[in-house]
């Protein structure tokens, strides 16, 4: 099999997962031997990626519950090849348990450990809700939030909220990647305390115990809802009141204020998908319809590279209007621009979630999604969201049904 691409080996096995609920050993086995070659720093980031954004992340984008018992049982031999200590029957036998809805039972806790999904918007419309919920169900208890530092600052302006910094590289190797959860080991090891995982990668998806179970509530947030096609945010705040007998919970962002400087913001950002995007002209052609409102706006350049060289090539094609300014900074920053705008437009990405925790009317084109219900779990809720939504079949209309968006936005 050496021969065989990384991707090629992935694809092979997520075909068989689909197909027959199961995967072909051998080619798992080369694919996660690859992954954990540190010699051989290439072939080991391939092999990586490959797993993650091939077989994992399919897994969950479909959103279908039984493939929820695939994932766990294909990943708990992966953790188990990477990480010794770990039995793979022991991890999947555990994750029956948690995986089930269960009541608090009451008790004081002193402290509250929320945990990071990773992803920015993510955390807005999934974490969040814990958090609120937190903050609500445990008036005098701290809550702290486990996530990487940038993901923190998106609520660096909540007193209530303690950020605990953890490192999570969705670059990273397998192996690195998994020894996120030892962190989170040491970070909650304390009576007087519970853990609400929203079905976080820092736990890959709630396979790896951080701590005693009777403390730990495990959102599996791929399954919950079944066949419903309620939004994440929305299942999230159902599953916590069912846990916490809570009232309603609404997603959120505080991040540090910053001086409001646009009545419109705009992200073009796409975090690394492809597939969400469609191409410079579209882009060009939306972001001359926003100039035509005649107001200022505030562009974001994103996480810098690829991303940001578009931007600015985009910038520099539309002459370096004096009412587009670009933003540099973190996405904290830009998350507050956004909450203080008038208008939020931008693909499925972090700022939509923004937008719509903050009430914000947003435009949203939503591409590159596999099934109905990722768009019906994604997709950002609120009577101001405008989704523009893009498959093979109307991808040509897209740009005149922004462009009527962005008419009726500018006449609101």
């Amino acid at each position: 099999m050496a021969s065989i691409l990384a991707s090629e080996l992935a694809q092979e096995i997520l075909d068989a997962c689909l197909r027959d609920g199961t995967w072909p050993a051998r080619a798992l086995d080369d694919l996660v031997q690859r992954a954990l070659d540190e010699d051989d720093l290439f072939r080991a980031t391939a092999a990586t990626r490959a797993l993650f954004g091939i077989v994992i992340e399919r897994l969950g984008d479909l959103f279908e519950p039984a493939l929820c018992d695939v994932y766990a049982r294909l990943f708990s031999h992966v953790i188990a090849r990477a990480l010794p200590e770990h039995n793979a029957a022991d991890l999947f036998n555990r994750y029956q348990k948690i995986r089930q809805v269960r009541h608090f039972p009451g008790g004081e806790v002193n402290r509250v450990f929320v945990l990071s999904r990773v992803t920015l918007g993510a955390d807005v419309a999934v974490s969040s809700v814990a958090l609120s919920a937190a903050k609500q169900r445990f008036p005098d208890a701290e809550i702290c939030f486990i996530a990487p530092a940038k993901n923190s600052e998106m609520f660096g302006a909540d007193a209530r909220v303690v950020p605990l910094s953890v490192m999570y590289g969705r670059t990273s190797l397998l192996r690195d990647r998994l020894l996120a959860a030892a962190e989170l080991q040491v970070a909650t090891d304390e009576l007087g305390s519970i853990v609400i995982d929203p079905d976080s990668r820092l736990t890959q998806l709630g396979l790896i115990p951080i701590c005693d179970d009777s403390r730990y509530f495990f959102f599996e947030s791929r399954a919950f809802g079944g066949q419903f096609d309620g939004s994440l945010t929305a299942l999230t705040a159902q599953w916590l009141r069912e846990v916490f007998d809570m009232d309603e919970v609404p997603p959120y962002a505080a991040p540090p204020r910053q001086e409001r400087i646009a009545d419109i913001t705009v992200s073009w950002g796409v975090g690394d998908n492809s597939n969400k995007r469609l191409d410079d002209d579209f882009e060009f052609q939306v972001t001359s319809a926003l100039l035509e409102l005649n107001r200022p706006i505030l562009m974001d350049r994103g996480a810098g590279g690829e991303e940001a060289e578009r931007v600015d090539a985009l910038y520099a094609r539309l002459g370096s209007p004096s009412l587009l300014r670009l933003h540099n900074g973190s996405y904290a920053s830009f998350a507050s621009h956004i909450l203080q705008s008038d208008l939020y437009l931008g693909y499925d990405s972090a700022g939509q979630h923004v937008a719509a925790a903050g009430k914000v009317p947003l435009i949203t084109i939503f591409a590159g999604h596999v099934c109905p219900r990722m768009l019906s779990r994604w997709r950002p809720g609120g009577s101001s969201s405008h989704i523009v939504l893009i498959d093979d079949e109307n991808r040509a209309t897209a740009l005149d049904r922004t462009r009527r968006a962005i008419a009726a936005a500018g006449a609101a």
